[in-house]
């Protein structure tokens, strides 16, 4: 059995990506260690709150550990709201107020190309390594479907007619940016075994 602390107090998160692991794999949650206090993510990029994250729980708890960072970026906002995507409508975090102003900022454009990208920090024995998933699509004209969380009702994922959120779980984590991320994660531990 493989045990590594996922660096997030997300439980969405936590559970989707225990979902996409295989069954020797383990996923402890920061609650699971004892780490309840909220994480600093300060950094101006994606990548670099990924790292800030995993680095904060690698050194306050001495564990291996990895953390995850997910931006969407949308080619007509010049990259908006990537970093701030969990608060792009306010320090609430509230899921629908982001999407409310991502449609409404998109209302007279007419591009409406995006990608999520999601980068992985993990730090393993000190060493910290760096996993990138990213899928292209775009924003959807209104929100469509009831599943997954986030922007998921407003995200066309290229070369489908759906949203994520009319997706299956199965059907989106095989083409996500989490589940690419995550991919590259597994394949990365495969070839220490």
């Amino acid at each position: 059995m493989t045990t590594i602390v996922f660096a997030t107090q997300n439980p969405n998160k936590v559970r989707e990506i225990q979902e996409m692991l295989p069954a020797h794999f383990k996923i402890k949650s920061l609650a699971e260690i004892g780490c309840t206090e909220d994480i600093p993510e300060t950094q101006a990029t994606i990548e670099g709150n990924a790292i800030q994250k995993a680095r904060y729980v690698y050194e306050k708890y001495e564990v291996d550990c990895f953390a995850e960072d997910t931006g969407l970026e949308v080619a007509a906002l010049d990259g908006a709201p990537g970093v701030h995507t969990a608060r792009y409508a306010g320090p609430q975090r509230d899921t629908n107020d982001n999407m409310d102003l991502l449609l409404k900022n998109l209302e007279d454009k007419p591009d409406r190309s995006a990608r999520f990208k999601t980068v992985i920090a993990l730090i393993q024995d000190g060493v910290t390594y760096i996993l990138e998933g990213i899928v292209e699509g775009q924003i959807a004209m209104a929100r469509r479907g009831s599943g997954g969380f986030g922007y998921d009702p407003v995200f066309l994922p290229k070369g489908h007619s759906i949203s994520f959120a009319e997706m299956d779980k199965a059907a989106k984590n095989a083409i996500s940016h989490r589940g690419r991320a995550m991919a590259k994660l597994l394949d990365h531990f495969a070839a220490r075994d």
